[in-house]
């Protein structure tokens, strides 16, 4: 069990890392005009459904019942189409300080839901934790905005609204979808995923990728677009679904703030931007936060305290 959990919390890690590079990388390419962010996302489907089932045809194959199709259609509305869609909708609308703060939301909402319908207990330890976490997230991402002008510095209300329900639905696919994704193996879970996404976005963006010049695309924008197919997206989805196999929802939310750390980390490296106490102070509150959540009691460890000293009771009366 604790090589399980060990391994579920490295992968969560890796996973998230992947995104937090992924960003500047995706930013590098989005920059030229060539791909839109629609078109990205695409990209981004469309080759890790082809990896997911390519390996598939290598692995042994599982029979999944139509009433099990169902539910992944439902779990890739949540993980990835409302996820990726609306985030895209959202930060087009809004400012991209407002859009990374409002992605810290995230474990907080896979608290709520997992303590309202599955009983995950909300100790003082948890809430302490996700306190740390999102505030040394939007220490880390306040203090990269310092300085930076934005055509749209204060936002929109509604490109708000957008992002936040973006990670209200990662958080519903954390929550409900945890027993599902457990009864399949990783393969036979994300090619499904993959392939009710794509089919789901294609009709919205058939205009955009017709529309797309490819051949402007520089030998530097393929090697990006690769990195964020194979690594950003098929790599961080497998390793999603092994941590989510392991480890609690709210843990699992957790390591949602790792992203701004890693991406504040490749833009120092880059020479976009510069390291200060404030960032090291955040990044410390961050991983502090990670800790308290993931050595929080689980409901079934607390179930085994109150059996125990039931029991004691139990013995000391006789």
């Amino acid at each position: 069990m604790a090589a399980n959990s060990f391994k579920g919390h490295i992968s969560l890690f890796s996973a998230n890392a992947m995104w937090g590079l992924m960003s500047p990388v995706a930013k590098l390419v989005l920059v030229g005009g060539t791909i839109s962010p629609l078109v990205m996302t695409d990209l981004r489907i469309f080759g890790a459904m082809l990896l997911f089932w390519g390996i598939s045809f290598f692995t042994k194959r599982e029979h999944v019942p139509h009433k099990d199709l169902a539910k992944l259609f439902w779990a890739s509305l949540f993980a990835i189409i409302f996820n990726q869609g609306l985030f895209i909708f959202g930060v087009e609308l809004t400012s991209p300080g407002n859009a990374s703060i409002i992605t810290t939301s995230m474990p907080l909402w896979a608290m709520v839901l997992a303590a309202l319908f599955f009983g995950d207990p909300i100790t003082g330890k948890k809430v302490i934790g996700i306190a740390l976490g999102a505030g040394g997230a939007m220490l880390l991402i306040l203090s990269s905005e310092v300085g930076a002008s934005s055509g749209n510095a204060h936002g929109n209300i509604w490109g708000d609204l957008l992002v936040l329900f973006a990670e209200f639905c990662f958080a519903i696919y954390i929550v409900f979808f945890k027993g599902l994704v457990s009864k399949y193996s990783l393969i036979t879970v994300m090619k499904w995923l993959f392939t009710f996404s794509f089919i789901c976005m294609v009709p919205f963006s058939y205009t955009s990728l017709s529309a797309t010049q490819w051949q402007n695309l520089t030998m530097s924008d393929i090697e990006s677009i690769i990195f964020i197919v194979v690594g950003g997206t098929f790599f961080s989805y497998l390793l999603l679904v092994i941590g989510q196999k392991a480890v609690g929802p709210t843990t699992a939310g957790m390591y949602n703030y790792v992203q701004p750390v890693i991406a504040c980390f490749v833009a120092v490296t880059w020479g976009l931007d510069s390291f200060s106490i404030i960032k090291a102070f955040a990044i410390l509150m961050i991983f502090c936060g990670v800790f308290m959540v993931s050595t929080s009691r689980t409901k079934e460890q607390i179930a085994a305290y109150k059996a125990k000293l039931a029991a004691q009771q139990s013995k000391e009366n006789k």
